[in-house]
């Protein structure tokens, strides 16, 4: 019941919203739809908190030995949680923007909510490939349609690298369903296939390529930058907060208990291939003049040590890293946020040309200590738990012998974040005013309203994760029982 109202409450006022003509109108249904969605997701997590609530199964495509079949687990919760919170966030924080052609603009956003549910709680492959692409198709819309000057090539080079990756995964979806003694798409069917050591080698990099560029993972990142930079803040938002995290989620639910000894085979190249865009990103995030491509080379290297941690193959790396899912989700539209506001009030993202905001801007400074403090990780802020967790998982990794290594490595973007978001926040906020910056900022009603909720979220969680480890450990139970049994 509650999965199936996840999906059709964004999916039918989604394309409700194309035929709402006026904006402000369009914009109220789409804030209406996504309270909505966080007030079933919230019951779900809460009063109805029982298997049966939380499943859904009926014939679908019989003929291709697919079922409609959604479960909300415990990573589809923590993630179905963060969907919820994200979007009516995003449509509060961007109350002012405005949008050429509004209706087509919220009911795409809403679609790409579907999307994303869906593929939260798919527990069939057909349905987890549909809801991927129905997140994405409408983002190319948005991008291409609402974005900046040059988003044509942006939005151009998002559709090669995402539907070459797609390509890729139905390649291996394809291969898997032939392999299953029914033809089915279950993936259960999928769990129990035993595929030789050849076999699972050559479709790690079918899958692995695919979710990689969705996170991304270096050398695959490049589409990333210029799509984050031309999109509309909202999109960004979306792309970075959540839309990424489809990549790190498919890892664990498709490839690890699939394909464990492809896995195993591959794990160092991948977790070399994390480390060292952990580390070019920072490098790259430190040069940046633009505060957009700043925080968009900082989610790539977040994201890198989410994946590091997923291939230590530990218990509790996987904990971090999908608490980590969750937190950095939050912190980084928080971000978004203030980028938002600075760019719509000065009309620069540049941070030469900006300084001194908190003299005239002091609630808006204190929401970005904050949200800088979150994202590299200072204890008492919700991402010092999962980063914590992460790092122990990597070094306590066994089935690597350069555990010690990637620890080092990786533990230096932490250092190099701290660098890069120290010094944005020290150009932007603090030094002399400018005649740009002289006349200040007043945050309205509704931005108070996005930014107090992360922060509290922030803070909450900083200090109490233990929620979000209740809601995510039968995954990780589970996951981890079907590694060792297949290993």
């Amino acid at each position: 019941m509650i999965p199936v109202l996840l999906l059709l409450i964004p999916l039918i006022t989604g394309l409700t919203a194309f035929f709402i003509k006026h904006e402000n109108g369009a914009r109220s249904w789409a804030l209406f739809s996504s309270i909505a969605t966080l007030v079933v997701t919230l019951l779900g997590i809460t009063v109805f908190n029982k298997y049966q609530y939380l499943s859904s199964d009926c014939a679908w495509l019989p003929m291709l030995g697919s079922r409609f079949t959604l479960v909300l687990d415990g990573m589809g919760k923590l993630l179905a949680l963060l969907t919820a919170i994200a979007f009516p966030l995003i449509f509060v924080s961007t109350w002012k923007s405005r949008y050429k052609d509004a209706n087509q603009f919220f009911g795409l956003m809403l679609l790409s909510q579907a999307g994303l549910l869906l593929v939260f709680m798919a527990m069939d492959a057909l349905l987890f490939y549909f809801g991927w692409e129905i997140a994405l198709i409408p983002a190319y819309f948005l991008c291409s349609k609402w974005g900046g000057e040059k988003r044509i090539q942006a939005t151009f080079k998002f559709f090669v690298y995402t539907f070459a990756g797609s390509l890729l995964m139905l390649i291996g979806l394809i291969y898997l369903y032939f392999q299953t003694p029914d033809q089915t798409f279950a993936i259960n069917a999928f769990y129990e296939l035993k595929l030789s050591v050849k076999e699972q080698s050559w479709l790690f990099w079918l899958f692995f390529v695919a979710f990689a560029i969705k996170m991304p993972i270096f050398p695959f990142h490049t589409w990333q930058p210029d799509t984050y930079e031309q999109s509309p803040t909202a999109v960004t938002m979306v792309l970075s907060g959540v839309m990424v995290k489809m990549g790190v989620f498919a890892l664990i639910r498709w490839l690890l208990p699939v394909l464990p000894y492809g896995t195993y085979m591959w794990g160092d190249t991948a977790t070399s291939m994390a480390v060292i865009g952990m580390i070019y990103a920072s490098l790259i995030a430190i040069k940046q003049d633009d505060i957009k491509r700043l925080v968009a080379y900082s989610s790539i290297a977040h994201i890198g040590l989410m994946c590091v941690a997923i291939f230590a193959y530990t218990e509790v790396g996987m904990k971090g890293a999908i608490l980590q899912m969750f937190n950095h989700g939050i912190n980084i539209i928080g971000l978004w946020i203030v980028v938002e506001l600075i760019e719509r009030q000065y009309g620069t993202r540049k941070m030469s040309e900006l300084g001194g905001l908190a003299q005239n801007s002091p609630v808006l400074a204190i929401f970005l200590v904050v949200l800088a403090f979150a994202n590299i990780a200072l204890p008492l802020t919700n991402a010092f738990v999962g980063e914590f967790l992460m790092f122990n998982g990597i070094f306590s990794s066994t089935i690597t012998k350069y555990n010690v290594v990637f620890t080092v490595v990786a533990g230096l973007s932490i250092i190099l974040a701290a660098i890069y978001t120290l010094n944005m926040v020290q150009k932007v906020f603090y030094g002399n005013t400018n005649t740009l910056t002289s006349t200040g900022y007043t945050l309205g009603g509704n931005e108070k309203l996005a930014l107090g909720v992360l922060v509290i979220v922030i803070l909450y969680f900083g200090v109490y994760p233990q929620p979000l480890f209740d809601l995510s450990q039968d995954t990780v139970t589970n996951i981890m029982e079907r590694i060792k049994i297949n290993l």
